[in-house]
C-alpha cells in the first residue's frame, strides 16, 4: 500500500511540472498532497515531501537547470534499469543511523512490524516560513525525531535555501537538532549523515549481477548486469576519484559527475567549517549513494577511535551544508572552491 501511495506521489509532481509563470523562484504549497514544490522560472526544481508513508521529509526529484532528473526514482517511482536496493534512498534526506539506539538511516515501509522498536522516524510538524525571490527562495520547517511510541528525541528546525544561476542550482541545507526530556547520543555509525541517492547515470561501471527494474517497471526475477548510460566519477577535494579512492576519506566536499541525456552534470556536497566532525567522511558509493558523514569515524575505518555527540536536554547542535549542481559541463574543481570558501565565510 505504501509503495502505491508513494507512486500517486509522483504521478501528482508530473502534473504539475508545466505551466508556472517564470519569475524567478514560486515556491507552491500544497497542504493536502504535504509537499513545497519548488520553481525557478516556471520550471519545477524540487519538492519538499513529507507523506505519512514515508519515515522521513526529502527533497525529491532533483533536476538540474536543464530538467534533468538527478534522482533515482525506485521506490516511488521506478525506472528501467534501476536497481532494487535500499528503499530508505529516495530523493535528499538527513538522519542518522545510531541516535540512543535507533537506527532513522535504514528505516523504511519495508520494515518487519516486529523489527520496528527498533527504529526511528522524523515527522514533519509544520512549515515555519516560506519567502520567494528573483535569485533565491528559503524554505524553513520543523519537525520531530521520534521513536516507535512516537516519544520526541529531538525537534528539528532546518532551512532550505535554494539558489540560481545560469548553469548552475544550489540547495543550502541549514538543520537545528535540540534535545527535548531525555539525553541524546549520536553514537559512532557509518548511516550519515545528509544523503541523495543519484539516478543511475552517477553509477559506477560494475560487472556484479544485482536485481533491477524491467521494463514493465516492476522488479525483474532474476539478477542482471546493466551498465547502459553509467558513468558517474567520484572525486573529492583532495583530488582523490571513484568510490575505491574517495569513500570514507575524509574531505571539505566530494562530487559526482556524469553525463546524462547528452547533458553533463557535476552535482557536489560541501561540508562546512562549523559542523562537528569536520573534514567529514564520505559516502561515495559506485551503486549511488553520495553522502557526508559528519558523526561517524570507526564505522569507516577499524584503526579510527569511536566518536559520540551527547546533547543534554534543550542543548543544540547545527549542521550545515550545501548541495551545488552545475548543468552543460562539468565542474572543475577550482569552481567548487570558489563556492566552498564563500560558503564557508
Amino acid at each position: 500500500m505504501k509503495r502505491i501511495i508513494l507512486q500517486a506521489i509522483v504521478l501528482t509532481f508530473i502534473l504539475i511540472s508545466c505551466g508556472q509563470k517564470e519569475k524567478g523562484f514560486e515556491l507552491i504549497q500544497h497542504v493536502s498532497d504535504k509537499r513545497v514544490d519548488v520553481y525557478y522560472e516556471g520550471k519545477l526544481f524540487t519538492s519538499y515531501a513529507y507523506p505519512e508513508t514515508m519515515e522521513k521529509p526529502i527533497l525529491y526529484p532533483i533536476y538540474n537547470a536543464h530538467g534533468i532528473d538527478l534522482t533515482r526514482g525506485f521506490p516511488a517511482n521506478p525506472q528501467p534499469g534501476e536497481r532494487v536496493d535500499h528503499p530508505h534512498h529516495l530523493g535528499l534526506w538527513f538522519n542518522y543511523g545510531n541516535v540512543n539506539g535507533l537506527d532513522f538511516w535504514n528505516n523504511s515501509y519495508n520494515i518487519p512490524e516486529e523489527n520496528r522498536p527498533r527504529y526511528g522516524s522524523i515527522r514533519h510538524v509544520c512549515i515555519e516560513e516560506i519567502n520567494n525571490g528573483a535569485k533565491q527562495a528559503t524554505l524553513t520547517v520543523q519537525s520531530d525525531w521520534i521513536d516507535h511510541t512516537e516519544k520526541i528525541l529531538l525537534v528539528a528546525e532546518t532551512h532550505y535555501i535554494f539558489g540560481a544561476e545560469k548553469g548552475m542550482r544550489t540547495i543550502e541545507h541549514i538543520v537545528t537538532l535540540t534535545a527535548q526530556a531525555d539525553t541524546v547520543i549520536f553514537s559512532d555509525s557509518k548511516e550519515g549523515l545528509l544523503g541523495i541517492r543519484m539516478d543511475r547515470a552517477f553509477e559506477e561501471v560494475s560487472d556484479a549481477p544485482v536485481l533491477r527494474i524491467g521494463e514493465d517497471k516492476q522488479p525483474m526475477e532474476e539478477r542482471t548486469v546493466n551498465n547502459d548510460g553509467v558513468n558517474g566519477l567520484y572525486r573529492n577535494s583532495l583530488g582523490d576519484e571513484k568510490e575505491s579512492g574517495a569513500w570514507g576519506k575524509r574531505a571539505g566536499w566530494a562530487s559526482v559527475s556524469a553525463e546524462k541525456e547528452g547533458d553533463k552534470t557535476t552535482v557536489a556536497i560541501l561540508d562546512h567549517k562549523e559542523n562537528p566532525g569536520y573534514p567529514a567522511h564520505w559516502h561515495t558509493r559506485g551503486y549511488g549513494l553520495f553522502a557526508v558523514n559528519n558523526l561517524g569515524s570507526k564505522s569507516f575505518h577499524a584503526e579510527n577511535p569511536a566518536t559520540s555527540l551527547t546533547l543534554l536536554p534543550g542543548e543544540s547542535v547545527t549542521f550545515k551544508h550545501k548541495i551545488l549542481i552545475k548543468a552543460g559541463s562539468y565542474a572543475e574543481d577550482q569552481e567548487i572552491n570558489i563556492v566552498f570558501e564563500e560558503f564557508n565565510r
